[in-house]
């Protein structure tokens, strides 16, 4: 008999446990996922007193690792004192643009890199080609996050970077424009690249097929199931002053994965793949996640 209910997650652990550090952000890009801008307060900057609780929790969960989001995370005054101390925890993954903040704060980083665990960073980049990039980001940030992306790789960082699909090209080819652009500024051409489809706006109601119980029995195994992100990780964000626990990083616009103040009591609950983003990951398995 071919289930008729709403395909889920069980979640099965508390692998990494990621930080929105706010939506505020030093670029105001139209096609933002979390609708980011500078100001903007949709999701409030975090700060080391708040998120140190959860940190110390997680720990206690056995989390593997802390990841950051934004915004723009160096737009956030406590950000560096933050990776301080998630890295004398856990590895750490942060997600930047590496424009103008990083650059600014470059000094500050540096002094990361003998944290007693390691801190990766990946810088977004739409495009290889610099005049459509920009055509996005504002003129200049190009240049400038490449210049961001260098200081962090000799400053001894793991360094990745995203991109966006673009439909209708081969992405390997897409791939070897961004490599051919790394080889010239430097930078080693088998920097890990992670494309990610596009997600649309916070709140934009988008018409996709509906994942049921039997698709995800039918065209997932238990292994693929186990790879989403909802399945081993949770997102921290701050909203009316409080800390909240979301499903992924990529829900937080739905009151519906809003999962509590406890990660540990979120842990046992159930994640309904019902948001538009939800089938991204399962029609090309994307995540926000590097560990393997």
């Amino acid at each position: 008999m071919i289930a008729s209910g709403v395909g889920y997650i069980q979640p099965h652990a508390l692998d990494e446990l990621w930080f929105h550090t706010g939506t505020a952000c030093n670029l105001d890009c139209p096609f933002c996922l979390e609708g980011s801008r500078p100001g903007d307060n949709r999701l409030q900057r975090i700060t080391l007193g708040d998120v140190r609780p959860l940190m110390d929790a997680a720990v206690g969960l056995n989390v593997r690792q802390f990841s950051f989001t934004g915004g723009e995370p160096f737009v956030v005054k406590d950000m560096v004192a933050i990776l301080e101390y998630a890295a004398s925890l856990r590895p750490c993954l942060v997600l930047t643009n590496g424009t103008a903040p990083v650059v600014r704060r470059l000094t500050q980083i540096r002094r990361l890199a003998g944290s007693a665990h390691p801190i990766a960073f990946r810088v977004s980049f739409d495009f290889a080609d610099e005049a459509r990039h920009d055509a996005g980001r504002g003129a200049g940030n190009f240049r400038l996050a490449l210049q961001g992306l260098r200081a962090l790789h000799k400053a001894g960082f793991s360094v990745s970077i995203a991109r966006q699909m673009q439909p209708g090209r081969d992405e390997a080819e897409v791939d070897q424009e961004f490599r051919q652009v790394l080889a010239a500024e430097g930078l080693p051409a088998d920097l890990r690249i992670i494309a990610f489809p596009d997600f649309g706006t916070p709140g934009e109601e988008r018409t996709v097929p509906r994942i049921t119980e039997d698709c995800m029995t039918r065209y997932q195994t238990e292994t693929t199931r186990r790879a989403f992100m909802c399945g081993f990780s949770k997102m921290v964000v701050k909203k009316g002053g409080q800390m909240r626990i979301y499903a992924c990083t990529l829900v937080d616009d739905d009151v519906r994965y809003d999962q509590g103040d406890s990660l540990e009591k979120a842990l046992s609950q159930r994640v309904l793949l019902e948001h538009h983003r939800c089938y991204s990951c399962f029609k090309y398995g994307s995540s926000c996640s590097e560990l393997g």
